[in-house]
């Protein structure tokens, strides 16, 4: 009897980890060898640094310990690293990819035990939002913190629901987890979705223990990651801990400050799960159902869950779209809830408009493409198989028009094929062709090493550019940095100065505007030139 009872959970156990490592394996496809850009140029150099030197409390850039984040997430990118003792795009995204494979396999397991229909069609919407591919295909605390947050949800909601264990002690560490890969809203997030659980289900006494606990753990984390600062590099350093941690997260000197940006700005950065979650609700409250079945109910609580997430992070004045990322596997979840309803006109009107998009988007990518190349012919090239890749898709979803039982999941999946092709396909292959870094910064440093001379980056920002330069070195590099033309006219031969094209103009008048770049090529999106200043020379006028 035993036997047979837990057949079921142990099927839903292997389907889960089976969809999960699918996902895992679209996750990593082409993820090797790719150079590193924009704000993954951070982390990518956060991990060469530790592979070089050895794990600490906190990250190091230019030997010297990072205020803005602890190790625990370039820990895991180091630990993958090791066997090959080098840094890649693939090891550097992998906990990131882990992280998201983690959260298609929880989406399934906590609504399959109601439909498999709505768990496979909320995981669809999942890869076919937009923030969430980016992301994936990153290095991403924030995706880490939503993998976190949901099996905190998760794990709440099983023990009521399927017979868990409470697993109180396993929540409790997920949340110092929480903060240490991305400070006090690490623990916040995760924390204030299992108390909406609780506070909906009327749970008093499961809340404010666990509130309570949650409040004192995150005390004694801030008191542990203070005194680690300490430990590492005096009171400047915790100072500057506090500083970028939370007084910068709450004063809106990071990103956008407006109070209904996570309200408005998701509609196009947490396409499509986000609008369809909108439309979700409408047609729930315009249906009216007159009792609330166990799907509807935790509908409510993923809402709630949700909620709590895009209110609380409104709060502090520093906004970014990344931020939100826990909130959207629940955003799935409600926008996939039409195919789980029951039968009133505008759920099946809601569920003929979803699969209408999944229907189009392999001939509304082939068609974006054709439009695409004509104006961009130079960085769009060698398109035919990815046409013919979206022809075959849009045939496939055609046919599944005519097969009843396959055609919500055949043409979601469909769609997610469609959009994952382009994405790693044709558009990352662009973006790091548009902004990539490595070209210049190993042109530079073979000449810099032929002759070897003191470095300056020229107003190029220390957390900034300089980074995207770093960390296309494989050794460490200790450069001077200058941000006006009368410190850079200062500065005695010989020296390697490294600066933006546009900014030769200002060099007029000094020694330094009769040297001509031995180097010039893009970086980064820009032209940047390399000078050389002699030994015998001055850039003093």
């Amino acid at each position: 009897m035993n036997t047979h009872s837990s057949s079921p959970a142990n099927t839903l156990l292997w389907q889960s980890l089976g969809l999960g490592l699918l996902t895992l394996l679209l996750f990593c496809v082409g993820a090797d060898h790719q150079s590193a850009i924009g704000f993954d140029s951070r982390f990518f150099l956060f991990a060469k640094e530790m592979l070089r030197h050895g794990p600490g409390f906190f990250p190091t850039t230019y030997g010297e310990p990072y205020a803005d984040y602890t190790s625990a997430s370039t820990l895991l990118v180091w630990l993958f690293s090791l066997p090959n003792g080098q840094v890649t795009s693939l090891t550097a995204w992998l906990p990131t990819a882990i992280a998201s494979a983690l959260i298609v396999s929880l989406v399934y397991r906590l609504l399959a035990p109601y439909s498999r229909t709505w768990a496979l069609l909320s995981v669809a919407l999942l890869l076919l939002s937009n923030t969430f591919i980016s992301e994936t295909r990153a290095v991403s605390l924030d995706q880490m913190l939503a993998a976190v947050s949901l099996t905190v949800f998760y794990l709440g909601y099983a023990h009521d629901h399927f017979a868990a264990p409470r697993r109180l002690g396993w929540i409790l560490l997920l949340l110092v987890l929480g903060f240490a890969i991305r400070g006090p809203i690490g623990l916040v997030i995760p924390t204030g979705m299992l108390c909406s659980y609780y506070l909906l289900g009327g749970q008093w006494r499961r809340l404010f223990g666990f509130g309570f606990s949650a409040l004192g753990l995150l005390v004694a984390c801030i008191a542990l990651l203070l005194w680690l600062a300490k430990l590492s590099g005096g009171q400047g350093f915790v100072d500057d801990v506090i500083r970028m941690q939370f007084m910068g997260r709450m004063d809106g000197s990071e990103g956008s400050s407006d109070v209904l940006y996570y309200f408005t700005s998701s509609l196009g950065n947490y396409a499509l799960a986000y609008p369809l979650a909108i439309l979700a609700w409408v047609a729930v409250l315009l249906s009216r159902p007159a009792e609330p079945g166990p799907g509807l109910k935790l509908l409510r609580l993923c809402t709630a869950a949700a909620l709590v997430v895009m209110i609380g992070l409104s709060i502090p004045q520093a906004k970014k779209a990344r931020y939100l990322l826990p909130m959207l596997p629940m955003a799935a979840i409600v926008a996939a809830y039409p195919f789980q309803a029951g039968s009133a006109r505008i759920m099946a009107w809601l569920r003929g408009l979803i699969q209408g998009l999944w229907l189009l988007l392999p001939g509304l990518l082939m068609v974006g493409l054709v439009v695409l190349r004509r104006k961009f012919p130079e960085q769009l090239t060698h398109l035919t198989p990815m046409l013919v890749v979206l022809g075959l898709l849009q045939l496939l979803s055609l046919a599944l028009l005519f097969k009843r039982q396959w055609r919500a999941v055949g043409l979601a999946y469909s769609a997610v094929l469609a959009v994952w092709a382009c994405y790693i396909g044709v558009y990352e292959p662009v973006e790091h062709r548009l902004y990539d870094t490595r070209t210049f910064s190993h042109a530079a440093l073979q000449l810099i090493e032929a002759d070897p001379a003191p470095v300056i980056l020229h107003r190029m920002g220390k957390d900034a550019k300089a980074i995207k330069f770093m960390v296309n070195l494989d050794q460490d590099l200790q450069p001077q940095f200058t941000d006006q033309p009368q410190a850079l006219a200062q500065i005695s031969g010989p020296a390697w100065i490294i600066l933006d094209q546009s900014d030769l103009s200002s060099l007029e008048g000094t020694a330094l505007a009769h040297l001509e770049p031995v180097l010039s090529a893009r970086f980064d999106k820009n032209d940047f030139v390399l000078l050389h200043l002699p030994k015998a020379a001055t850039a003093q006028p």
